[in-house]
């Protein structure tokens, strides 16, 4: 089976986000990125749906954030191919501009599969998956949790999530794309010294994928940071002054009377 995967850089939020003077984005220049999460369980499914009956993975990205070491990971993991989609300049893509640039870079690999995650925190409401399967022209099952090949060629099974925790097997021909939520096992750990190797051995192919730059549907006016909250009172004191002050708080609050 040939499978492709698109990842995306993100900004990492275990760290602070800095507002543009703009005012209407996030200052990436000051952000440090890494792989998106469920992008990254993409990978993992393709890697095991490889491992389970054979193909090849090819692991494509546009050129943004710390680009390279995810593509060397990736290889280092087991990836066959890289493909690094070269940008001009790094500012955000809308979610419609980037699926075009990553439909130009996927369709000549006649995948027989493409995986992406199913959502990223900077994007809203996973619009890429979709984006990218209309751009294809490619049948689109979003939310998913596991995929393993069916009993006879050209289609997989894969597990949907609905709300409510609701899980079903759908069968799905091929070629369509899939948005992954998680995958069959926790993404694999490679060490340092194997993405090192990768970043020796692995070639990395650098592509051209012209989009025109579609107006996004959705505009952000402002983006305000949240406003601090109040401090936590600490309580001090014996045992019984400090029950008594905690049913005087939530008596105050009307919690308890």
């Amino acid at each position: 089976m040939n499978i492709a995967v698109v990842v995306r850089q993100v900004p990492d939020l275990i760290e602070p986000l800095e507002i543009a003077p703009c005012g209407t984005a996030i200052d990436l220049d000051a952000a440090s990125f890494i792989l998106n999460e469920s992008d990254d369980h993409a990978l993992e499914q393709a890697l095991l749906l490889k491992e389970a009956g054979g193909g090849t993975v090819t692991v494509v990205a546009l050129d943004s954030g710390d680009v390279d070491n995810t593509l060397y990971t990736a290889a280092a993991k087991g990836a066959d191919a890289l493909i690094k989609i070269s940008q001009q300049d790094h500012a955000p893509r809308s979610p419609r501009t980037a699926a075009a640039r990553y439909a130009e870079a996927v369709k000549p690999l006649g995948a027989d599969l493409v995986l992406v995650g199913v959502q990223a925190h900077d994007e809203l409401d996973g619009a890429l998956p979709p984006f990218l399967a209309a751009a294809m022209g490619l049948p689109y099952v979003g939310v998913i949790r596991g995929v393993r090949a069916a009993t006879e060629t050209g289609a997989v099974i894969v597990c949907k999530e609905f709300p409510g925790a609701v899980m079903a097997q759908v069968r799905v021909k091929l070629p369509a794309i899939l948005g992954i939520l998680g995958a069959d096992q926790p993404p694999r750990y490679v060490p340092v010294s194997r993405i090192r190797a990768a970043m020796k051995s692995a070639q990395l192919s650098e592509c051209e994928a012209a989009a025109p730059q579609r107006e996004p549907l959705v505009s952000v006016v402002r983006l305000v940071p949240p406003a601090p909250a109040a401090r936590a009172e600490m309580l001090s004191g014996s045992e019984a002054e400090v029950a008594a002050r905690i049913a005087d708080i939530l008596s105050a609050k009307g919690l308890v009377k």
